[in-house]
C-alpha cells in the first residue's frame, strides 16, 4: 500500500513539470511551431539552437583540454565552447560532428543529447545518456562536471600520477587549483590560477582579455571565455548534482540527513573559497546574468554578483528558483527549507543573510508558512 501511494505521488509530481528543455523543443519542432535555422560558415544550428533555448551567447566559455568524446577535434587552437543558462548547456566544437547538450529535467535530473551538425530537413536530438555515462555517471546519476587538469600542448590531460583523475571544481575550490585546460578572460588580479597555460608552464598562466592569438575566434560566436561565466558554471554544475542526488535518495523512500546538510551548506556558500582580490569579467555576462532573475521591492536579487571578496552579493544560490529544486520530493524539500531557514534566521547572522531572507519572502513562491514570520 505504501509503495502504491509513493508511486502515485511520484506520478503526480512528474505531471506538474513539462520535462527537460530539449524534450519541449523537440515537441515544438515536431508540431511545426518553430524551425531550427542552419547557418553556413561552420556554426550550423548553433545560433538558432541557443536562441530557441534562451541561452545567452555571452555565457560562452572555452575549454581546450581534450575532455569530450569529440576530443580529436579539440586543441588550444580549436577549444570546445560551452554556452549555458539555468537548465541547459550546449557544447560546440569547430568541425565537430555533433552539438553536445546537457538538459536538466526536474524529475530525472541531467539528460544528455547530441544534435548532428550536418544540415537536415528534420534535425533530431539523440539521447546519449548511455554513451556519456563513462564520464558523467556517478552513483546512478548523470552528473555535470567542470574539471581542472594539467593540459599538454595539444590539449591532452597530463596526469603524472598513475590512476589520478582530473580535479572536479566548484565554488569551494581555491582559485589556485581552478581552470587548468580552460581559457580564462578577465582580470583576477594577482590571484594565481591554472588557466590559459599548458603543462610546460602551468605556474605562469597568462592574464588574457581576449582569446584571439591563442585560438581562431572567427569560428565562434564570441571572442571571449569570461571568468565570471566560468565561475557561475562551476557553482551551478555542482548545485545541480546535489539536487539530483538528494531527489534520487528521497524518491527511493530513503532518508539521508547528511545529503540534506550538504545541499543546504552548498546553497548557502558556507564553504566558498574567498577571493583575495576583485575579479572583473570581460564580456556582458556579469550584467546580463543579473538581469535574468527576480528582484525584491528594494531591487535586490540573488543573481547580483559581488566579485570582491566572494562570488555573489547575497549568499544563497539562485538555483532555489529552479524547477529542479521545486520538484524535489516533498520530504527532501521541506528538510532543505528548514535547514536554510534555521541558518538564515539566526540572530547571530549579519546583514547579508538577513537580506537573503527578505529577498526570498518577496520573490520565492511556495515558501513554507513559517518563513513569512
Amino acid at each position: 500500500m505504501a509503495a502504491s501511494v509513493l508511486a502515485i505521488l511520484i506520478l503526480l509530481s512528474c505531471t506538474a513539470f513539462a520535462g527537460d528543455p530539449i524534450t519541449r523543443l523537440s515537441q515544438r519542432l515536431s508540431s511545426g511551431d518553430i524551425k531550427l535555422e542552419f547557418q553556413l560558415g561552420g556554426l550550423g544550428y548553433l545560433p538558432s539552437l541557443l536562441q530557441q533555448l534562451d541561452v545567452p551567447v555571452d555565457s560562452q566559455v572555452l575549454v581546450f583540454a581534450k575532455n569530450s568524446f569529440q576530443a580529436a577535434k579539440i586543441s588550444p587552437r580549436t577549444p570546445r565552447a560551452l554556452y549555458f543558462n539555468d537548465d541547459v548547456s550546449v557544447g560546440f566544437v569547430p568541425g565537430g560532428e555533433y552539438l553536445e547538450i546537457a538538459a536538466l529535467d526536474p524529475i530525472k535530473g541531467v539528460v544528455m543529447y547530441t544534435l548532428s551538425t550536418a544540415q537536415s530537413t528534420k534535425p533530431r536530438f539523440v539521447p546519449r545518456d548511455v554513451e556519456c555515462a563513462g564520464c558523467h555517471g556517478y552513483s546512478g546519476d548523470v552528473t555535470l562536471t567542470v574539471t581542472s587538469v594539467f593540459p599538454k600542448p595539444d590539449g591532452d590531460p597530463f596526469l603524472p600520477v598513475t590512476g589520478s583523475q582530473p580535479l572536479t571544481i566548484d565554488h569551494r575550490t581555491p582559485l589556485s587549483q581552478r581552470w587548468g585546460g580552460w581559457y580564462v578572460n578577465g582580470t583576477p588580479g594577482p590571484q594565481h590560477h591554472m588557466g590559459n597555460a599548458v603543462a610546460l608552464d602551468p605556474k605562469h598562466p597568462l592574464e588574457l582579455t581576449r582569446v584571439a592569438g591563442k585560438a581562431d575566434v572567427t569560428r565562434y560566436l564570441a571572442p571571449t571565455s569570461d571568468i565570471v561565466a566560468l565561475m557561475t558554471l562551476e557553482h551551478q554544475t555542482h548545485m545541480i548534482n546535489l539536487i539530483t542526488r538528494v531527489s534520487r535518495i528521497y524518491r527511493a523512500n530513503r532518508k539521508d540527513s547528511a545529503a540534506i546538510d550538504e545541499l543546504a551548506t552548498y546553497m548557502l556558500f558556507a564553504d566558498e573559497a574567498p577571493l583575495t582580490e576583485p575579479i572583473h569579467g570581460i564580456s556582458t555576462f556579469t550584467e546580463s546574468f543579473a538581469r535574468r532573475g527576480p528582484r525584491d521591492s528594494r531591487g535586490r536579487s540573488l543573481r547580483d554578483f559581488d566579485l570582491k571578496t566572494r562570488m555573489f552579493r547575497y549568499p544563497l544560490s539562485y538555483m532555489i528558483y529552479s524547477e529542479s529544486f521545486d520538484a524535489m520530493p516533498v520530504a527532501a524539500r521541506d528538510l532543505t527549507y528548514r535547514r536554510l531557514y534555521d541558518a538564515l534566521s539566526s540572530k547571530r547572522n549579519g546583514e547579508d543573510r538577513r537580506a537573503v531572507l527578505e529577498i526570498l519572502r518577496e520573490t520565492k513562491t511556495n515558501l513554507p508558512a513559517y518563513w513569512r514570520h
